[in-house]
């Protein structure tokens, strides 16, 4: 019997993603576009298994969830929340409302596996085993064997396989290559002497027959042949020496961009010393008590996959505004998200990863964020986040006020050249990525 599962998000490239996921294991998917339609959809349908959001319009996740565990009718239905929401503290307040699991927003391919596996909505491997040796039969054991778990290799480790098999045969031939035209040249050099040599005096008569014409030499005949067999040796011997002269270049350029980009970090990270340094003085003197000409301005990087007013930003923001209520700061606080651009491996159905950092830039699937991409304006703000927003209004009125804006694509350190990704690797572009996926706290005192 097909096994049926409810997604429930207003967003619908999160739909469209896990419901791919779920119809590739032969489920299948009815979508909802909020909480309140999925309510309507339970009042005529039984779905195996609901994947709820948390944050929508109207209704959120844990409302959804609670009105469906205080209906008898709908109370068994397994609920999966899958949000950019994260944290122990999340967790046992999902489980405590009745779901039986927390998935990641970027869900993958084995999370959703996993978790039908242990709702019992796919077989258990071991039963499907156990069908392929029944079905097989004892004369077929070594055939079943086979079926049940192919090894799986990386493209790089199978590059490397293929390099090093390859590559001592193909020098084997081009040495193999070069002798066989060595010996036909020699051997035509040989052909050629001995048709050159005149022919031997014939015999004496009583009247001297006149002389023969004299033979075309065969070099005339056959030079071109010969510079063709030439020209054929030493192609290979040229292609060799483009080929190491190019691998020259290119690990010279390497070495020289490696350069750049170590120069280019010192000089951030004695940026950052520098700010630091002026932000401790500005504190220990009291700077935040009175008006400056120009914000200050300290900045947070968010790694990727992660949500960007939630986790060490929050903490540097409930710090910052910590140290402005104490000094007597009256003025506004501005929160501004800004998106880095991403080496990615993967696609679009089993989600994004970060490339590893020894993967040549050229082989990234994609270079963006399709995960800040796909979260809303809510979405980007935790709720422990609102909840400190909402504390200093109570506490402090108008008099500290926070503002929050989304700078989308604006790099505070330059992407490397284009043209240069030939020779780099995916880390080297990440660690540009990663000081650009940040959050920039600044402050401005009320005149």
């Amino acid at each position: 019997m097909t096994k049926r599962a409810l997604i429930v998000d207003d967003s619908r490239s999160a739909r469209v993603i896990l419901s791919r996921m779920l119809e590739g294991y032969g489920l299948k998917v009815d979508p909802a576009e909020s909480a309140e339609q999925a309510l309507e959809y339970l009042r005529q349908s039984r779905p195996d298994v609901i994947f709820m959001d948390h944050l929508m319009p109207g209704m959120d996740g844990f409302q959804a969830i609670q009105a469906i565990k205080s209906n008898p009718d709908t109370a068994m239905i397994p609920v999966i929340m899958y949000t950019s929401q994260e944290g122990e503290l999340y967790v046992s307040q999902a489980r405590a409302l009745g779901a039986v699991g927390v998935l990641p927003k970027t869900v993958k391919q084995i999370d959703v596996s996993r978790v039908l596996y242990q709702l019992r909505l796919l077989p258990e491997r071991r039963e499907v085993r156990t069908q392929l040796f029944r079905a097989s039969g004892t004369d077929n054991l070594s055939t079943a064997v086979q079926v049940e778990t192919p090894t799986a290799s990386s493209p790089l480790e199978v590059e490397v396989a293929l390099r090093n098999v390859l590559g001592p045969a193909l020098k084997e031939h081009a040495s193999e290559l070069r002798r066989f035209v060595l010996a036909s040249l020699e051997a035509f050099a040989r052909r050629i002497t001995a048709a050159g040599k005149p022919a031997g005096t014939p015999a004496a008569t009583p009247v001297e027959p006149p002389p023969p014409p004299a033979p075309e030499p065969l070099l005339a005949k056959r030079w071109p042949l010969a510079a063709a067999v030439a020209a054929l040796a030493l192609i290979p011997t040229i292609i060799l020496a483009i080929l190491y002269s190019r691998t020259v270049d290119a690990d010279r350029e390497t070495r020289e961009l490696k350069q750049t980009t170590a120069r280019l970090t010192a000089v951030v990270e004695e940026l950052q010393a520098q700010l630091a340094t002026v932000q401790q003085t500005a504190k220990e003197t009291g700077a935040p008590a009175t008006a400056s000409a120009q914000p200050d301005q300290t900045a947070e990087v968010v790694p990727y996959g992660e949500a960007p007013l939630a986790g060490a930003r929050l903490e540097r923001l409930r710090s910052l505004l910590d140290d402005l209520k104490a000094g007597g700061f009256r003025g506004k606080v501005k929160v501004a998200t800004y998106v880095g651009e991403f080496c990615l491996t993967g696609n679009g159905i089993e989600g994004y990863s970060i490339a590893a950092d020894d993967l040549p830039a050229k082989r990234c699937d994609l270079y963006g964020n399709p995960f800040e991409d796909g979260l809303s304006t809510a979405q980007r703000q935790s709720l422990a986040f609102a909840n400190l927003i909402s504390t200093i209004r109570r506490q402090t009125g108008d008099a500290l006020t926070v503002e929050v804006a989304y700078g989308g694509r604006q790099p505070s350190v330059p992407y490397p050249p284009r043209e240069t990704i030939e020779r780099l690797t995916a880390g080297e572009w990440n660690k540009v990525a990663s000081m650009n996926n940040r959050v920039e706290f600044s402050t401005e005192p009320s005149t």
